[in-house]
């Protein structure tokens, strides 16, 4: 009896002996901090990590984060200096510097974050307030960033956190509102475009009268340049003229006889007016005698216009005689000439020359 009874007490003894043991031991882990309770008043605040002893079912340890925790803001409408309304939306992350007073203050991490969530909530609505809309957007959005934190660190002291860092993740007008900007933005930039289309309009305005007075210029120049150049060439062409003729009048009265007829028997279908001339004219000369010559008398011609005195006396043609008629009695027709050919005519019938027949113009 005795031994059974021995063993079984032994086993309970043991039995209690591990349970006390299990309850008087707890653990601290490098991510933890731990305060330890006896009925709810603090007897131990516990930092580094390891094993600690605690008196069995009396002492209640309470662990507490130590790592970096992240506290994620709902968006709100905050109202700017120049009377915006934004939505603005943040988020912080912050760290629990004293379990002390963090139990004392909030006791868990839900109390923690719903007075973290107001502080931050009230310093972004004090801060942006006094901001505009660009300082908040662009140009001092870090310094009011740091400003926000600053504030929420001075706040969440009381509470045992320290604030790591508050961001503002975005920041943007109502749908409403934006709107209207992207309308007044697209009117600035349409204006903008609008201003800069008309200066270059007047520029090119500007390059291109300033092109055609250019053009004018060179133009007249151009042109007051050939005038000369052709005044000399005709010049030029006098003073040749007028010493091939006292060369060799002859010749020269047969080159003009045959620009004549060039000019004159050339087809123009734009001549109106006509000149009939007879075929035994002074004008036709050359075609009946190659030499120039009618009745055996050699015809006197006049000099070509602008050239200078013949050497020798000019003396004048003579009459020409009556057209004779052929086998049938009846007289040749008559040759009808353009009008432009009585201009070049004028230069190889000699002007005393009396005409064999009148001449009839239509």
């Amino acid at each position: 009896m005795r031994n059974p009874i021995f063993r079984l007490g032994a086993i309970i003894v043991l039995v209690v002996i591990i349970v006390v043991a299990w309850a008087s031991l707890f653990t601290v882990r490098e991510t933890e901090q731990a305060v330890v309770l006896r009925f709810g008043a603090v007897r131990n605040v516990i930092t580094d990590p390891g094993l600690y002893v605690k008196a069995p079912f009396i002492d209640v340890v309470l662990p507490v984060e130590k790592r970096v925790l992240s506290l994620d803001i709902p968006p709100q409408t905050v109202l700017s200096a120049d009377r915006q309304n934004l939505e603005v939306d943040a988020f912080s992350r912050y760290r629990i510097v004293d379990p002390l007073q963090f139990y004392q203050a909030v006791n868990n991490i839900e109390n923690a974050r719903a007075r973290l969530q107001s502080f931050i909530n009230s310093a972004m609505r004090n801060v942006l307030a006094n901001a505009s809309f660009p300082e908040i957007i662009r140009t001092n959005r870090v310094e009011l960033m740091l400003r926000i934190q600053e504030i929420v660190d001075r706040q969440a002291d009381s509470l045992g956190i320290e604030i790591i860092d508050v961001r503002l993740t975005r920041v943007d007008l109502p749908p409403a509102n934006s709107e209207a900007v992207f309308r007044r933005m697209q009117t600035e930039r349409e204006r903008e475009a609008a201003d800069l289309r008309a200066q270059g309009a007047q520029r090119a305005a500007s390059i291109r009268a300033r092109a055609d007075r250019d053009v004018t210029v060179i133009v007249a120049e151009a042109n007051r340049t050939a005038e000369e150049l052709r005044g000399a060439g005709d010049a030029e062409r006098n003073r040749i003229l007028a010493g091939s003729y006292s060369v060799d009048p002859e010749f020269f009265a047969f080159y003009r006889s045959m620009l004549a007829y060039e000019q004159a028997l050339m087809r123009n279908e734009n001549a109106e007016t006509r000149i009939v001339l007879s075929p035994d004219s002074e004008f036709f000369r050359f075609f009946a005698d190659p030499s120039g010559r009618r009745g055996g008398a050699e015809g006197a011609l006049p000099p070509p216009a602008g050239a200078g005195a013949a050497p020798g006396p000019v003396s004048e043609a003579p009459a020409a005689a009556a057209p004779a008629a052929d086998g049938t009695g009846s007289v040749p027709p008559p040759i009808e000439l353009p009008a432009q050919a009585a201009e070049v005519a004028s230069d190889v019938v000699p002007a005393t020359a009396a005409a064999p027949a009148p001449a009839l113009a239509q």
